[in-house]
């Protein structure tokens, strides 16, 4: 529903600045703008085509340019930066968190990245360049090391007078984390019990140490299931040593579901998660045409199979008329499985443990939907064509392709996993490919065997 609003919500923005713009006048879709959040505006930038984008981000409050490229694409990133000259894109990102600022360095200029670095401070510099030691979608690239930290020894009061002397908090501060004197990580304290307890309590008798802390190496999965699983607001980031690194926010979590969910979604068409609706028709061309490429080998390969049935169809013209039911209902019953699959393994459901079992169940389901299911068309087809064999053969065809797709469904990710290849990407087109041919090969196969012996 939340979506379903949120969607409407940028329609209307998309309407109301398309309007403005075709008007001529570009007060009204400077106001428009800069109503926005830097969030909004990134999407509605890239929902524009790039004549129109350039229009738009010129007119972009200065102050919020680092905060849109870091809620945009990368290939809309790219074509930004272009359009800016190395003073502008110093001053847009100089002041962006150390987290959102490591997303955006590698995608700068050399010369506007060694700019950047001349202008932060030695705390901040090597704030960005641990940061930048971290691998990519990693806790140690997500997280922030602006934390607030206290001392186990001190009191109530004394951290309050800290805190007011301090003057502001960071963003998402839900807890202060307590170290030792080698900035190990002794456990948190929730600001709701600190400013609920007596002034004179000592923090080490308010610490939470059965929380557990994110190791820097962990994968975005991972941190975004402990989120998921503990209704963390935010979480502490330490090294090997359990020395604290920094803090990642739900704001970040909430980027990587997002970013899980589109890769999922535009991965298993074969294209990425970070293109522009609008990119060039060459690169378009580029990114699609391998996939493209990969599904026409295995269509190739059903064909091929079709192909050695050929005296089959001749004789019998009934097959070439029900053979898409037996290929397009089994792949289909495997993109179910692999579906689940998919979802299993990205939330750690799925392992060596379980897998046998999980194997199975769908085995067990596909047998009783390959009955239903090839019963039901075997029907159709004798009603048909008048012909009980007819009926026979794709019952037990589908039966086979059914129990095929469910084995394909859930061993092919798995060894895409041990592999380490993305089964939301690759994995359809294999499972496809594997009903295609079963679902030919044992139609054709039994009807050979069957209706013209």
């Amino acid at each position: 529903m939340a979506e379903a609003v949120r969607h409407d919500k940028t329609a209307r923005q998309l309407r109301l600045l398309s309007d403005a713009l075709d008007s001529g006048r570009l007060g009204p879709v400077r106001r428009l703008i800069n109503t926005l959040a830097p969030a909004e505006i990134g999407n509605l930038l890239e929902s524009l085509p790039p004549d129109r984008r350039m229009v738009v981000w010129g007119l972009v409050d200065a102050e919020d340019d680092g905060e849109v490229l870091v809620h945009v694409g990368d290939e809309v990133r790219e074509s930004l930066i272009a359009d800016m000259d190395p003073d502008e894109l110093v001053a847009a990102v100089e002041d962006l968190d150390i987290d959102d600022l490591a997303d955006l360095v590698e995608d700068l200029p050399e010369a506007v990245t060694g700019q950047i670095l001349q202008s932060m401070d030695r705390e901040n510099r090597e704030r960005l360049e641990q940061a930048l030691s971290y691998e990519e979608d990693t806790a140690g690239r997500l997280m922030n090391p602006d934390v607030v930290t206290v001392r186990a020894d001190t009191t109530v009061d004394v951290v309050l007078r800290f805190l007011r002397l301090r003057g502001e908090l960071p963003e998402n501060t839900d807890h202060l984390y307590v170290v030792n004197r080698r900035h190990q990580l002794l456990g948190w304290v929730a600001l709701q019990k600190l400013v609920t307890s007596e002034p004179g309590v000592p923090i080490n008798k308010l610490i939470d140490d059965e929380l557990t802390a994110i190791h820097a190496a962990e994968s975005a999965e991972s941190v975004a299931r402990q989120f998921s699983d503990h209704d963390w607001v935010s979480a502490p980031v330490v090294d090997e040593g359990n020395v604290l690194l920094g803090r990642i926010t739900i704001d970040d979590v909430v980027d990587i579901i997002r970013e899980q969910a589109e890769h999922q979604a535009l991965g298993a068409a074969g294209l990425d998660e970070d293109e522009d609706l609008f990119s060039p028709v060459k690169r378009a061309v580029r990114g699609r045409i391998v996939w493209l490429g990969v599904n026409l080998a295995t269509a190739f390969l059903a064909a091929a199979v079709i192909g050695r049935f050929e005296a089959t169809i001749e004789k019998i013209v009934a097959l070439a008329v029900l053979m898409p039911i037996v290929a397009g209902i089994g792949g289909n019953a495997g993109m179910q499985v692999l579906t689940l699959m998919v979802r299993g393994l990205a939330l750690g459901q799925v392992g060596a443990s379980n897998a046998g079992v999980l194997l199975w169940k769908e085995v067990r389901v596909a047998l009783i939907n390959g009955l239903l299911i090839g019963g039901f068309v075997g029907l159709v087809a004798f009603a048909w064509f008048q012909d009980w064999l007819l009926g026979v053969v794709i019952t037990a065809a589908l039966v086979i392709n059914f129990s095929c797709a469910a084995l394909a469904g859930v061993l092919v990710p798995l060894a895409m996993k041990r592999a380490d290849v993305d089964p939301a990407v690759a994995g359809g087109v294999v499972v496809t490919a594997v009903t295609d041919v079963v679902g030919f090969f044992s139609f054709l196969g039994l009807a050979t065997v069957i209706l013209l012996r």
